[in-house]
Parts: C-alpha cells; structure tokens; sequence
C-alpha cells in the first residue's frame, strides 16, 4: 500500500484523536507525500531533523517534537515547533519558558509522564509531577496543554490499556487540583493506538503504519 493509502486507514482507526504522523528518519520527499495526501502534524524525535526537512517542506506543517529535548537544542527548534510532547523535568520547562520569552515565543508543551515507571524512559513520575505543577504553572511563556507518555513496551495493546487509563486518571487529577484546562493527552503508536484513543488519547504518534519500517539511511 501507498503512504497515501496508509495514511486513510490510520485516520479513520484512530478518529476522533489527532494524528501525528512519525517522520522520524524517513525523508522529506516521503513528509511530502503524506502532505500531499493531505497530513498536516508531523512529529520528529530530533531537533535535528525539523531543522533539516522545515525549510524545504510546505511552510503549513505543524511540526512536533517528540523526543527527549537538550537544553543547548531549545532556541534551535522553538521557531519551528509548534509543540513540544516531551517536557520531563522542571529544570527543562524553566528553560524552555526563558528562551521562548526571550524570543517573545509562548511555547507549546506537553508534559512527559513515565506513568509505568520504566527506568529506560524520560518523565516525571506522576508524584514528582504533582510537587512541581504549580512551579511550572507559573512560568510565564509556557502553555501546559497536557501530559504525554511511553508506556513499557507490549506486544499486546490490552496491556498496556491500565497505563494510558492511568496517565488519564493523572491528567483529570491535575485539572481539578490545580484549575488547569488540560485538554491533551498524547499516547499511543502503530501497535497500540485503538487502545490509546478508547482511553482518551487525543494525540497518537503514528510512524511505521503510515510510513512502513523505519528507514536508516
């Protein structure tokens, strides 16, 4: 199947969410494609790669970053991304908030979640999270708008359904205690994103079933 094709199955299995199409390692010519078949969001995990592909892509794309963000990456990709899925420290949002005032940017985020404590993933543990929202909350030039995680790995989507259950249960905790419209929840991928949006997710990030498997080149 085309990426075309591709893409209109993955729209209508994960309707009503957002998709975010995973561009990461492919080329800009295959963005291109799913542009032209009509995709808008792209997520990138590399700083890199959005400063690569966005100067020869249309200028409409809505880039994502979804991977773990350097300090010393901030003021290179705020221009060009129009959020940022994986904030995962207060330290992180601090910077993020004084670069972007300092290039008089409000800064879209996500907060990162390491809901199934996974010592190989980035994130706050929910506990830390609750400790520091009301810090982050008061940043001037970031725009919490909700909480996004990975869980552990499982080839079966039903097990991971109690962590995308749990990162919502987090995210409707944190609205109510701290008066926060919260109104995202970034979760899901090719294997698990039916489970995903059944549970709330309102972004999932689709890469190989779109675009096939990863390309490294």
């Amino acid at each position: 199947m085309s990426i075309s094709e591709n893409l209109k199955t993955v729209q209508a299995a994960t309707a009503p969410a957002i998709l975010v199409a995973v561009s990461k390692t492919w080329p800009a010519d295959y963005v291109q494609e799913a542009y032209d078949a009509g995709q808008r969001i792209f997520g990138e995990n590399k700083v890199q790669e959005i400063l690569e592909k966005a100067p020869v892509l249309p200028q409409d794309i809505e880039w994502h970053l979804i991977g773990h963000l350097q300090k010393n990456k901030i003021r290179k990709v705020l221009p060009h991304c129009a959020m940022i899925h994986s904030v995962d420290s207060l330290a992180l949002a601090g910077q993020i908030s004084r670069i972007a005032g300092e290039l008089q940017l409000v800064s879209s985020i996500l907060l990162q979640v390491n809901i199934s404590d996974d010592d190989a993933k980035f994130g706050f543990t929910p506990e830390q999270l609750r400790e520091a929202f009301d810090e982050m909350k008061a940043l001037p030039h970031l725009q919490i708008d909700g909480l996004m995680t990975v869980p552990k790995f499982d080839p079966d989507p039903e097990q991971v359904r109690p962590a995308f259950a749990a990162l919502r249960e987090l995210r409707d905790e944190l609205a109510s205690r701290f008066a926060q419209d919260l109104p995202h929840l970034s979760m899901g991928m090719s294997h698990d994103s039916k489970v995903a949006v059944e549970e709330g997710a309102t972004l999932v990030r689709v890469g190989s079933a779109i675009f096939g498997q990863r390309d490294y080149r």
